[in-house]
């Protein structure tokens, strides 16, 4: 689809049955469809739910706006951490979550599992719990995966930086050390480029007893080089004065071959449990996206229905339609619904006016229009 003109966003709307809940979802379809397609149209066809009394009704409208921020937190979080994990590849995320929206059609099946014909709190608790627990495992799973990717970069990091704190183990070689000698050391010492010809000229001579062309290039990176260079164990307080004034600086370094090996076994653990954990832990996400999405455009579903009975009042008759608006033409798209549907409330424009209290309608939280109307904003990723 083109991205340009489609929204991620779409607009769970419901207006009375005119004389059948067919021909209301027709208007509607008629009037969007009429101006260059203002919006791509579908059904959302909710059960008949018992209905308690209006007092139940107002309470349960309450509850559901306090469970369908939690729920929308949690996708946000799912889909968040889904962009971490996949790094190097954000452009898959979207495809990886929904398929532009996809899920909201194919996936809002009343029979669902968090469905039940009462509209009381079980079907509020069962959602809940089961997003509650996504949101456990994930922090569980999430603070298990960044730990090992936390340890991994700190190596990587020793492993890489200036040669003066950069881990050495990929770098140097047992040839490069005069080993386990009584009267012998060999120094590591970090010679800036500019300063090299002067280094070759002098390190013999910057104090006594340094063992003639003892010095080798182990490793350049872009400023110094790495050089090795052997003296009597004596001298090296002299040395690494006099070295400081020419801008060679003696790294402390001692060879030790074990603690070498161990660094490198390390940081190959650490490699391989975190692709290990990937592949399970994207699948993970995945499957808990889904459900948590799902879990959510139930909690909308039940708003919409609650706050159709509460507005347009019993026995139960309404339409819900999901709206896919076309970026360019929202405002356009406004006006119609507005057109279509203020004969619904008359008292619309004193409403606005005077914010008295009128049961299921925060006028404070939400723009209020004369259907009942949701947004659903599957923009659940900013990149930075």
């Amino acid at each position: 689809q083109d991205k340009g003109t489609k929204m991620t966003e779409f607009w769970l709307i419901s207006a009375p049955g005119e004389k059948t809940c067919q021909q209301t979802w027709e208007k509607l379809h008629a009037a969007t469809t009429k101006h260059n397609n203002l919006s791509t149209n579908s059904k959302f066809n909710i059960p008949d739910l018992k209905v308690g009394t209006l007092d139940v009704l107002v309470g349960l409208s309450d509850e559901l706006a306090k469970l369908d921020a939690f729920v929308e937190s949690v996708v946000k979080k799912v889909a968040q951490y889904m962009a971490d994990v996949l790094e190097d590849s954000k452009d898959k995320v979207q495809e990886n979550l929904l398929a532009n929206g996809g899920l909201l059609g194919q996936q809002w099946q009343p029979k669902h599992k968090f469905y039940s014909s009462s509209l009381d709190t079980i079907p509020f608790l069962f959602i809940f719990k089961g997003v509650n627990q996504i949101d456990n495992d994930l922090k569980a799973r999430a603070s298990a995966y960044n730990n090992l990717k936390g340890n991994l970069q700190n190596l990587e990091r020793k492993n890489a930086g200036s040669l003066l704190t950069r881990s050495l183990a990929d770098i140097v070689k047992k040839e490069d050390f005069v080993l386990d000698s009584e009267y012998l050391v060999t120094l590591l010492v970090i010679v800036p480029k500019l300063n090299y010809n002067d280094w070759v000229k002098q390190y013999e001579t910057l104090a006594e007893m340094v063992v003639p062309r003892s010095s080798n290039v182990l490793f350049e990176d872009q400023d110094s080089y790495l050089c090795n260079v052997t003296l009597f164990r004596k001298a090296v307080d002299d040395f690494k004065h006099k070295a400081r004034e020419y801008k060679f600086m003696v790294r402390d370094f001692q060879y030790n071959e074990e603690e070498m090996k161990a660094d490198k076994e390390e940081m190959n653990r650490l490699s391989t449990d975190k692709k290990k954990q990937f592949g399970p832990l994207v699948r993970w996400l995945k499957v808990n996206f889904s459900e948590a999405f799902i879990a959510w455009i139930h909690v909308k579903a039940l708003r919409v229905f609650v706050e159709s009975v509460l507005r347009y009042g019993l026995p139960v008759n309404f339409q819900a339609m999901l709206l896919q608006p076309n970026k360019k033409t929202m405002k356009k798209l406004r006006e119609v619904l507005y057109d279509l549907y203020k004969h619904l409330d008359s008292s619309a424009a004193a409403i606005i006016d005077a914010t008295m209290d009128i049961p299921g309608l925060n006028l404070s939280q939400q723009e209020y229009y004369p259907y009942v109307y949701y947004k659903i904003d599957c923009n659940l990723l900013e990149f930075k």
